[in-house]
């Protein structure tokens, strides 16, 4: 386990189970037993600057984002009220953002900074992103990486 910031770690490996400071298993999907809301965003195509080679710096390329968010729900009624929910919407601007900052190195670092954006919401428990650079090996489908964190 590594710490990254205030209130945000990182797991390694695959297949760990998630718990919360009370030693239940944390959902990643959503969950009735935990009250777990599941805010996705899938295959969202943007273009960024982003990479170590010269060319890469230079010209945005395509990149594909997908976000999973595991939410708490709060146990009040929504009322049909965007404000009571972790908005897609948002989620997908703050990923514009972030793009937006300009040139990035890394695709870890990227998605490093999509999670910590989206665990600023206190309402959001566990934040998984996969960035794929699609157009960058002829030879597959995609190249990227996929992060897991939580809140403490």
């Amino acid at each position: 386990m590594t710490v990254l910031a205030a209130g945000i770690i990182c797991q390694t490996g695959i297949g760990y189970a998630m718990t919360e400071l009370s030693g239940k298993p944390l959902a990643r999907i959503a969950d009735i037993e935990q009250d777990i809301r599941h805010v996705f965003v899938r295959d969202l195509q943007i273009r960024a600057v982003l990479g170590v080679h010269d060319h890469e710096k230079l010209e945005p390329q395509r990149v594909i984002i997908n976000i999973d968010l595991s939410v708490k729900e709060r146990g009040e009624p929504l009322d049909d009220d965007i404000q009571n929910v972790v908005s897609y919407e948002k989620v997908v601007n703050h990923v514009k953002d972030i793009v937006a900052e300009g040139h990035v190195h890394l695709v870890e670092t990227l998605a490093e900074m999509v999670a910590a954006r989206c665990l600023e919401h206190p309402w959001v428990l566990v934040a998984r992103v996969r960035i794929e650079k699609p157009d960058i090996i002829p030879e597959a489908a995609s190249v990227g990486v996929e992060i897991e964190r939580r809140r403490i």
